[in-house]
């Protein structure tokens, strides 16, 4: 085994644990809102809990791994939210128990950790499907998490707490153990160095970066959106086809529910790798069939492929309030599963190439502000006065904004480091990076 292999494999591992742990609580969220008597609303408030501290604990993450290296802080993420994940199996009342998920979910901020471990190991030919095989097989947790964690434990979900904390504490000395920040020490050493202040408000305030984060709010955003809502849309907004098919108490509706949910999400992770080799291939090919889009910039080919699977997010979103029947529902959310993942595979197929020097920090950023959508997202779903009209109004009201944003920031004739709000120099002086050689933070 190569040694970027076994990196890449410890931080799949971490990321698909991490995952499970994050969505856990709503794979028993019918379980949860049985034993506490919970409401329709309330649900949908504990979905979106799941993301409350994603945002800045991405970004937050996302600096350290550039700091710290990912190794240290991969197994610290594990570590603490493992520690956590036992005591909530304890819990004494409700309010105790949201408290306790809700730092568990922050497992997920470890997503942009594992990307910056990958990007410091693999090469600019290879980044997308690296980085797809790594995001796709880790955010398989979530569709584990639906589809098994209800077969396994049925409605004791403080065991299910207490097993996957346990298990968060091996995979951390593991991480700690078998990981290595980078492939060589100057890389590493790059990446610590830039780790300033204004290292930071240069990413941030790039209109690419900018754009990256919005397409990642409508692809991965409406994906962990989805993970926490959907157990409960299929609940309640097909209570009576559910019952149908034989499944009348609560075990049996959250295992069907459960089932109907992980179709998405199993879809998002499991194409994720081909959105990642699609990216690729479209660079080596050099495909850009958009005229409004750039076409001649390095990156051209990815930022036109990104844009094909943001459009059929959006029609899908659409087609999921039009359908009504629940086999039709069915199909609808796998498909849409699919143009998920076509997305995210797309969105960080560009960012370590944008950002070489600085992969932790604009990961964090695109990565991490972009899980408000997984907030914002359910609250609207679960507030709709009709539960299946929430899809076509995120699309129309969210997205397509979000896609003429994507398509004024793709569409600069000027480098990357001048189209935003200030300067290069402005935040960074005269320095230069290494990424100039392949694009990076000139283009």
């Amino acid at each position: 085994m190569t040694n970027k292999v076994e990196q890449l494999l410890i931080a799949t591992v971490g990321f698909f644990w991490a995952f499970l742990m994050w969505f856990s609580t709503a794979a028993f969220s019918t379980s949860i809102g049985d034993f506490y008597g919970l409401t329709t609303g309330q649900l949908a408030l504990l979905a979106s809990s799941a993301i409350w501290l994603a945002p800045p604990g991405r970004v937050v993450a996302g600096w350290a791994a550039d700091r710290l290296g990912a190794h240290n802080t991969f197994a610290i993420i594990l570590a603490y939210s493992g520690v956590v994940s036992i005591a909530s199996s304890f819990a004494a009342s409700y309010e105790i128990l949201f408290i306790e998920r809700l730092v568990v979910a922050s497992a997920g901020i470890s997503f942009v950790v594992g990307i910056q471990h990958v990007a410091q190991w693999f090469d600019e030919h290879e980044i997308g499907t690296a980085e797809g095989l790594y995001a796709g097989t880790g955010n398989v947790g979530a569709g584990v998490g639906a589809l098994v964690l209800p077969r396994l434990y049925g409605t004791h979900f403080g065991d299910a707490f207490l097993h996957l904390g346990i298990g968060a504490l091996v995979i951390a000395a593991v991480y700690k153990w078998r990981g290595q920040p980078a492939k060589d020490q100057a890389m590493a050493e790059a990446a610590r160095s830039n780790t300033s202040f204004s290292d930071m408000m240069y990413v941030w305030t790039r209109y690419v970066a900018i754009g990256l984060m919005l397409a990642y709010a409508m692809s991965f955003g409406l994906e962990i959106a989805m993970n926490s809502w959907l157990p409960t849309y299929y609940t309640d907004g097909f209570d009576e086809s559910i019952r149908q098919l034989g499944f009348t108490d609560t075990a049996s509706i959250q295992v069907a529910a459960g089932t109907f949910a992980a179709v998405q999400s199993f879809n998002a992770s499991l194409w994720r790798p081909f959105s990642g080799y699609m990216s690729d291939l479209w660079q080596r090919k050099g495909w850009t069939p958009y005229p409004i889009l750039e076409k001649d910039q390095p990156f051209s080919p990815r930022i036109h492929w990104l844009l094909t699977a943001l459009i059929l997010i959006s029609i899908l979103m659409i087609a999921l309030t039009a359908v009504g029947l629940l086999p039709l529902s069915v199909v609808v959310l796998a498909c849409s599963g699919i143009a998920v993942s076509f997305g995210t595979g797309g969105v960080f197929a560009i960012v370590p190439l944008v950002f070489p020097d600085r992969p932790g920090t604009a990961s964090g950023f695109i990565g991490g502000i972009s899980t408000m959508g997984g907030i914002v997202y359910p609250l609207m779903f679960g507030f709709m006065p009709n539960i299946h009209t929430g899809y076509a109004f995120i699309a129309v009201v969210f997205f397509v904004p979000i896609m003429l944003f994507y398509l004024w920031a793709m569409h600069s004739q000027k480098g990357i480091g001048d189209h935003g709000i200030g300067s290069r120099e402005r935040w960074l002086g005269k320095k230069r990076t290494s990424g100039a050689s392949t694009g990076g933070d000139d283009w």
